[in-house]
Parts: structure tokens; sequence; C-alpha cells
């Protein structure tokens, strides 16, 4: 059995250690480590990285957008069809070993599987097929009472988010126990996307060393009554579960206060790289909605967790105006500058700027030509513009306290009353084998990442 809690580091656990009693109880008896998440530590791909053992980029994924190749500005979503190497349920399933998976993303629309795979967050909000078999919707809807896979979460009424949340997350668990309980499965998983919701939402009211920390003794209670309620359920379920069932607790990836907005557009355009007919008219402006003069534009970005930064190449774009001669030397001036950036502060922005090829095995799909990290990912990357700065407090995107951080959960169970012990810190790309070691299978050789000691 796998639990899965989104955006969940070791340091939050140890933060809600109070409101845990359960999910502490099953660290102390786990092979427990901190798990280093995949580049860059989004959702979108590292669920897919720990049940394939693949890098993000042999995968194809590098987040929840993507650009279209040979276009400017049409971008596309993730979906259960987008990752080029198979997972560890497909694996199962061929074998005849039986599943249930609930909410792993990238899981819309769900994929066949001998058994049950119930979509993700990502799931459209008239969708009606968001369970495979598709004859599992009606019933499904019935045990969880109403939707389950979300709650809109940068808007400005957090109340309302709290209220969404937590009756998202007893739907979701009424699923799961239902679920559990009707045989004998070989492999289950859940998918917990409440954590990484209520860190969005609610950082910057539970910590008063946030950079924007706001006193309100209600909102600030948010994060513990969740952290309170899901162990609740999780402890509720694991009375169910027989004794001798292994039990993994994993993250994608943690999380940690967000500091701000780096507009890496507006920085763009003001160094002459990125060229405009006109003026923005609005802040928070995007590029598909502005007049970009293309032909004269060297270098446009995206925004995120991370930036993508693509070069305006001749005859791979359809305006290309860097030949790919100067390529090269058109990087290095780059991270030259961008290393120069500071904070408003005045300390150096710390910039991460590297290729995909420099990280991953293999590059499919539709990647960016650049990657960029923002003072160890505590900066978002802003891709709108009309600012007039480089740097805003908020979200470009919406309200939001936190951003990702690498320092994911890695928690392995055997049995009931097993004696726990804590590991040096493990990949992400090492769970993958190490679940594949677990069911006797052969470890695919996109999966080169040495298993983890279980023993």
């Amino acid at each position: 059995m796998v639990i899965g809690l989104d955006s969940v580091s070791p340091e939050l656990l140890e933060r809600f250690r109070a409101e845990t009693p359960r999910i502490q109880e099953l660290l102390r008896q786990s092979t427990r480590t901190t798990l280093r998440s995949c580049d860059p530590p989004i959702t979108v791909p590292a669920w897919a990285v720990m049940f394939s053992g693949a890098d993000p980029g042999t995968l194809g994924l590098y987040g929840f957008r993507h650009r279209r190749a040979g276009s400017y500005d049409r971008m596309y979503i993730p979906t259960s069809a987008t990752p080029r190497r198979p997972m560890l349920w497909d694996a199962l399933s061929r074998v005849g070993r039986r599943v249930a998976v609930i909410g792993m993303p990238p899981g819309y629309p769900p994929p066949a599987v001998n058994g049950v795979y119930i979509s993700d967050f990502l799931t459209p909000d008239t969708a009606g097929d968001w369970a495979s078999p598709t004859s599992e919707v009606a019933g499904l809807s019935q045990v969880a009472g109403g939707p389950f896979f979300d709650v809109p979460f940068r808007v400005d009424n957090r109340r309302e988010v709290a209220a969404h949340l937590m009756e998202m997350t007893r739907r979701r668990w009424r699923v799961v126990r239902h679920l559990w309980d009707r045989e004998p499965w070989d492999f289950f998983a859940i998918h917990e996307i409440g954590p990484d919701r209520v860190h969005h939402a609610f950082w910057k009211y539970f910590d008063r060393d946030h950079p924007r920390h706001v006193t309100d003794p209600e909102l600030e209670r948010v994060a513990a009554d969740f952290y309170r309620l899901l162990d609740s359920e999780v402890g509720t379920f694991l009375d169910r579960v027989g004794p001798d069932v292994p039990i993994l607790v994993a993250s994608d990836h943690g999380s940690q206060a967000m500091e701000g907005c780096f507009c890496l557009n507006e920085w763009l355009i003001d160094q002459g790289y990125l060229r405009l007919k006109r003026p923005a008219t609005r802040a928070g402006q995007s590029l598909e909605e502005s007049e970009v003069d293309w032909p004269r534009t060297k270098v446009w970005g995206a925004g995120g967790y991370y930036a993508r930064i693509f070069l305006n190449l001749k005859g791979r774009e359809p305006e290309g105006s860097v030949r790919e001669s100067e390529a090269s030397d058109l990087i290095d001036r780059l991270r030259r500058e961008l290393e120069a950036v500071r904070r408003p502060s005045g300390e150096p922005l710390g910039v991460q700027l590297f290729s995909p090829a420099q990280v991953y095995r293999s590059v499919e799909g539709d990647p960016p030509d650049l990657m960029a990290y923002f003072a160890d990912l505590r900066w978002r990357s802003a891709g709108t513009i009309g600012h007039g700065a480089w740097f805003t407090t908020e979200n470009d995107t919406g309200p939001d306290d936190a951003v990702h951080s690498f320092s994911g959960v890695f928690a392995y169970r055997p049995r009931a009353g097993s004696v726990g012990r804590q590991i040096p810190t493990q990949s992400i790309l090492s769970v993958g084998p190490s679940l594949y070691r677990h069911f006797g299978l052969p470890i695919p050789d996109f999966a080169r990442s040495p298993a983890i000691d279980l023993s």
C-alpha cells in the first residue's frame, strides 16, 4: 500500500507532530529517509518519476504546462498518456496483479488497469469519465457524496477554501475505505492533494517567519486542523488494514514559504532579449495577450515554480531570430546576467540555470531550452508582464503562500510493530526500482537508479 502525501517534507511532519499521532506511529516503525525530489520538484512530473523510475526528461514531463513545438503561445496540460514510459501499475496489470490507484497524477483520463484507477486533481470539472472502468463512476460518486478531486485554492476567500478542503478530504477517504474493503488488492495507492493546498493557501497564517505573515486566529489554525483531520482519516483507514500489509508513506516533494516572484519576461524586456510592438496595458498581462515583436525577440520565458526559457531559434520557431551558432554564446551571456540579478533586499537572487540535457538521461517530448531555479525555488518565476518591476511579492496567477522544495518523505513499514530506522537521503528515482524489486518484477532499463535497501 502507498499513502502519497503531496508536498509534505520531513520538516512539516515534525512541525505538525502533535496533530499526527497515527502517522508518527507509522514513521517510527518504518525505514525512513528524506527523499530528494526530481528536477523540477513539481507534482507533475514527480509522482510519475516515483512510480516509473524514469527521470522527467525520459518521461517527457516538465511541469503542469508544456509549450507545443513550433508555437509561441499554444500550451497544453499533460495527461495520463503523456509519460513516455510505463508506470508500475501498468507492469503489475500485465502480469495479472490487481491494482487500485486513487488520484495519482498525471491521471486523466484514467488509464486502463487490472483493477480500478480514479483520476487526479487535473480532472476537468465536467468530466464524467474520471474512473476506469467507467462503470465505477456512478457507484463511487454515491460513496463520495460529491466531488473530491481538488478545490480552488489561489483565491482571496481563505475561509471558503478551508471548508472545501476539509470536505474534499473526507470524501476522498470514504472512497479509499470503500475500495479497500472490496477485495485483497496486490497494490493499493492513494494520492492526497490536501497538504499541498493547505500549504499554498495558509502558510502565511501558521508560520510567523513567513515574509508576509498575517495574524488571524481563525486562519492560523487551519493547517493544524487539516493535519489533525488527515491523521484521523489515515488512522481510521489503517484500523481496517491487516498488520502484515507493507505500507509506504511518501511525498513527491516538500514545501516552503514563498518569498515572491521574479518577473522573468520583464527582465528579458529590460535586457533587450524580448521585444514588444506595444507596451503591456495592465499588470499581469500574459505574453499570449501581448503584441510580441517576434522577429526581434531572442529569448522568452514561462512562469511557474521554476522558469522555462526558450530561444527563438531560426529554422525551429516560426519567426526565429537566433542562429544555431549563436545559441551557446547567448546562453553564456544569459547566465552571467541572471547571476548578477539582486533581490529587492540587495542579496543575489541566486540563479541556477541549466539545460535539460545536463540533468536527464534522455530528453523527450517538448522540453524548454533552459531551466532556472531562483533562490533554491523560494522565488517563483512570473511569466506575465506589465508589473513595472522585476519582482512582485505575490504570485501572478493568484494569492499563494508557498512554493516547493526538494525534500520529500519516504517511510516503508514492512509490517505492524517493525523496528524503524533512519537511513541517508535517497533519490525519488530509486523508489520505482525498489517497488519493482518488492514485487519480483524485472527493473526496466530506463530505471537505473539503485533500489533503496529495505531489509
